[in-house]
């Protein structure tokens, strides 16, 4: 062969071996930038990215961003963060069951409307949850298995969320107002108790009693102002009758004026 031929199938060896190192070398950093036991994968042609038993403690932050499904089960996670996944425009699927979220923060699902259609939230420590942390959510939620305090805020959320199908039987009543509740599913418990309308009347009642307090209050002082006046112009007289004739005419005559 001639020496330009091998130098030019030299150069080319050389060039794809550094194409080939250029690539590994890309790989391993994008996996080093995956928290421990978290990988990307293809899965049904969507772009899943797997962080189940991964010991985690909070939601990642190196998420590809053209994820379409994100499994974080079975991890550590406390609570869900304002903007906890902005960065997710695309997601479908959301599975954060069997955490320890007792938390969730309004706008931690925000970025997630337009086209979020599953979120697991199942098997976590959830007593309650302001119902403006679903705004706007369109996807089915899965809220069961956890130890839900049942009352007018749960029952906000409810009537907010889109539960997923076979669901509904497990949002159980873990502790609430009325003893006779806890157990019992909590859409079968709200078919017969409005906890809302319940609160409202409590309220009202509250209202009423404050206001007949202050009420009371004020007929109280008028009937001792009324007594006092009374008391001060019977001591008046007395002194006006053991005055000269006179001069108790002329203060009587000034006591009435002063009194019209």
């Amino acid at each position: 062969m001639p020496a330009a031929g091998r130098v030019l199938l030299r150069s080319v060896t050389v060039w794809l071996l550094l194409q080939s190192l250029l690539l590994l070398a890309s790989c391993l950093r994008s996996a080093a930038a995956f928290p421990k036991g978290c990988y990307p994968s293809e899965e049904e042609g969507l772009k899943t990215f797997r962080c189940s038993n991964a010991r985690l403690t909070e939601v990642p932050r190196d998420i590809p961003n053209d994820t379409n499904r994100l499994y974080l089960d079975s991890n550590r996670i406390p609570f869900l963060p304002r903007d906890a996944f902005r960065d997710l425009p695309l997601l479908l699927e959301l599975d954060l069951s069997h955490n320890a979220i007792a938390s969730v923060e309004s706008g931690a699902f925000r970025g997630l409307a337009e086209h979020l259609h599953s979120l697991d939230l199942s098997s976590n420590r959830l007593v309650s949850v302001s119902k403006d942390a679903f705004s706007n959510l369109k996807a089915k939620v899965n809220l069961s298995n956890n130890p839900w305090l049942c009352d007018c805020r749960l029952q906000e959320l409810i009537r907010t969320v889109d539960l997923a199908a076979g669901s509904s039987g497990g949002i159980v009543c873990d502790s609430s107002a009325q003893e006779e509740h806890v157990g019992k599913a909590f859409l079968q418990v709200i078919a017969d108790t409005d906890f809302c309308n319940v609160y409202k009347k409590t309220t009202d009642i509250a209202m009423l009693v404050t206001m007949f307090g202050w009420f009371a209050m004020v007929i109280s002082y008028l009937v001792y102002y009324v007594r006092q006046n009374q008391e001060d112009a019977r001591r008046h007289l007395e002194y006006l009758k053991s005055l000269p004739s006179k001069q108790r005419r002329s203060e009587e005559s000034s006591t009435i004026s002063t009194v019209v």
